[in-house]
């Protein structure tokens, strides 16, 4: 075999074989370093992981030469390709753009630990990309979880203690939930292999099993998922881990739980399932729209950037959820691009965050007035890409809102109502980010005196470059477009 068959599964072993390798170094600068590298090939991994699917289609890679169902067989299709591209770009953007502030946030004796857990962290959520089966979804998942506890604990600030706890009771809720149904759904069918579950859930006679099986797998994944009302864990999480860390787990680990949760509701239980599409629209929506509108209502009133963005995050999560449920495929190919330009508008703003603690030393409203004035390049990145995340024409958030607007007027059931609480949540949108550029702007720093105070250039360079990234995908969408497709295509069984 060719280097480029192992691809799916060097994905996830180069991560995984080098995180043994970063905990065993003795400084922090060098485990750093090397946690990046392997990141930075990943990425490679991923891109060209990516490259082949647009080009040959769905790979396949049988781990041990044993075929599944029997064996265990790692799959890489479009919609596992765009999550690959979200998890190593966040991670390369976090560990690249997050140095400084990791040096101040880690202590140095448990700086190899902490990077040895990001890796960790990585490898189990491309894991859980490429996984063909429910249990070894079940199995990566973990493993990214309890790094992740890791990577959220792992600062100088204690309050980050009690947000990891409560994010390990409700993700353990979650994993239990998951595995139940997990459990149900082989029970009835004798195999835990998604593509082997799909074809003999048509030789089920009982359903109510299946049925309960869809119920504790939606359910816990959504609260993995941080879909509201089953989102309390995130908003500390996200505001109490270390800045550089935020970056990485708000750029791409809800999607990743939420790409389990369509493989399973569309690729599983989709046409396989009588009446199972009507019910996931019906518990999904009406979540989605109140997570939409009161998350944020919630963001406007917050105090600390991180917090604002926490909760905006909540309210794009519902956008993407909302999306899906709308069971249609205009509607998964809004999900799927929200996924990715989410992602990538919400990495760059934290990545922003990064830079305004580097320089004044807390993400609290007060302590950041003026520091438009005192960081204008920084807070110029911010802008735009909080435009993205508004959704202006030429950023990369106006096509995922396009596209799900019109997949929304094209639903049969209430969609003058929907698009209402699209535009609402907007607004909002508007209302909780101009605070802060108000504040940035037109307030005066703390102090008085206007002393400029941009990050390294480096950091600069990299924050734009995100920041750019936003508007090229804005002008030019052309590959999230393919990939989303292909994952639609996947997802409804090339059925539409």
């Amino acid at each position: 075999m060719m280097l480029a068959d192992h691809l799916p599964a060097l994905q996830v072993a180069l991560p995984l074989l080098t995180a043994p390798l970063v905990i065993l170094l003795r400084t922090g600068f060098l485990a750093w370093l090397v946690a990046l590298l392997a990141s930075l090939c990943s990425l490679g991994l991923a891109m060209l992981l990516t490259a082949t699917v647009l080009e040959t289609g769905t790979q396949h890679y049988a781990v041990g030469g044993w075929l599944p169902p029997m064996g265990i067989g790692l799959t890489v299709d479009g919609l596992s390709a765009l999550v690959l591209l979200l998890i190593t770009g966040a991670s390369s953007l976090a560990l690249a753009g997050g140095r400084l502030s990791l040096r101040k946030d880690i202590d140095n004796r448990r700086a190899p630990m902490f990077y040895g857990a990001w890796l960790i962290s990585m490898a189990g959520l491309c894991g859980i990309a490429v996984a063909g089966d429910a249990f070894n979804v079940f199995v990566f998942m973990e493993i990214s979880a309890l790094a992740t506890y890791v990577l959220i604990a792992g600062g100088r600030d204690r309050r980050a203690l009690s947000a990891v706890f409560k994010y390990l009771i409700i993700g353990t809720i979650g994993a239990t939930f998951y595995l139940i149904g997990v459990g149900f759904l082989y029970m009835m069918t004798g195999t835990l292999n998604f593509a082997d579950i799909a074809l003999r859930l048509d030789e089920v006679t009982e359903t109510r099993p299946i049925v309960i099986a869809a119920g504790f797998i939606t359910i816990g994944l959504a609260l993995k998922a941080a879909i509201f009302p089953l989102h309390v864990w995130l908003p500390r999480a996200y505001t109490y881990a270390p800045n550089a860390a935020t970056v990485f787990i708000a750029a791409c680990s809800t999607k990743v739980v939420i790409y389990v949760l369509l493989r399973f509701n569309f690729e599983v239980f989709h046409g396989n399932l009588p009446g199972h599409t009507d019910l996931f629209g019906v518990f999904i929506i009406p979540l989605a729209l109140a997570g939409i509108v009161l998350a944020s209502a919630i963001a406007i009133f917050q105090t600390n950037l991180k917090t604002m963005l926490a909760f905006s995050s909540v309210a794009q999560i519902g956008y993407i959820a909302l999306a899906a449920g709308l069971t249609s495929e205009a509607g998964l190919m809004a999900a799927l691009l929200h996924m990715f330009n989410h992602a990538l508008a919400k990495g760059t703003l934290f990545l922003c965050v990064v830079a305004f603690v580097l320089t004044s030393g807390s993400a609290s409203m007060d302590s950041l007035r003026g520091i438009g004035k005192r960081m204008p390049w920084t807070m110029a990145a911010f802008l735009v890409a909080g435009l993205s995340l508004v959704g202006v024409p030429g950023t990369a958030g106006f096509i995922s809102k396009w596209y799900l607007v019109v997949a929304v007027i094209g639903w049969d059931g209430w969609g003058a109502a929907l698009v209402a609480a699209i535009v609402i949540s907007s607004l909002m949108a508007v209302v909780y980010l101009w605070r802060f550029v108000e504040l940035a702007y037109y307030s005066e720093p703390p102090g008085g005196e206007v002393v400029p105070m941009e990050v390294s250039r480096p950091l600069r360079c990299l924050i734009w470059f995100a920041a750019l990234a936003n508007i090229y995908f804005g002008l030019f969408p052309q590959l999230p477009l393919a990939l989303a497709r292909s994952g639609t295509e996947t997802l409804l069984g090339g059925l539409f």
